[in-house]
C-alpha cells in the first residue's frame, strides 16, 4: 500500500509559478512511476505529467508541455510538479497518482494509489 499527499497548491496570479509536491509514504523508486492529473469543476481528470521510476523518462499533456516540468528526489520519496507561466485554465485540483510499473503511464486507469489532491487556482 501506498499513501500519496500532495502540497504546495494555491491562489496565483496569471504568469506565475507554483511547485507542486508529492510525498510517498514508502519507499516508490525501485517499483513505481508517477503521475500527476488535474481535474476542473464540470471537467473529467485529466492527464498532466507522469515521469518513470528513476526519472529517466517522462511525459506531459500537450496543454503543459514546456510550461510544467514533472522531476523526482527518489531518497526523500517525493515527486515534483513546476508550473510556470500559469493561465487561468490551469485552474484545477491537482492530483498525484502511483503506478506499479517502471515505465511512463499517461493513463488514469493505470495507476495504482491516489492522493487526496491539492487546489490550484490561477487568476486574471
Amino acid at each position: 500500500q501506498v499513501q500519496l499527499v500532495e502540497s504546495g497548491g494555491a491562489l496565483v496570479q496569471a504568469g506565475g509559478s507554483l511547485r507542486l509536491s508529492c510525498a510517498a509514504s514508502r519507499r516508490t523508486s525501485s517499483s513505481y512511476a508517477v503521475g500527476w492529473f488535474r481535474q476542473a469543476p464540470g471537467k473529467q481528470r485529466e492527464f498532466v505529467a507522469a515521469i518513470s521510476w528513476n526519472g529517466g523518462a517522462t511525459d506531459y499533456a500537450g496543454s503543459v508541455k514546456g510550461r510544467f516540468t514533472i522531476s523526482r528526489d527518489n531518497a526523500k520519496n517525493t515527486v515534483y510538479l513546476q508550473m510556470n507561466s500559469l493561465k487561468p485554465e490551469d485552474t484545477a485540483v491537482y492530483y498525484c497518482a502511483a503506478a506499479y510499473t517502471i515505465v511512463v503511464v499517461t493513463t488514469r486507469y493505470q495507476y495504482d494509489y491516489w492522493g487526496q489532491g491539492t487546489q490550484v487556482t490561477v487568476s486574471l
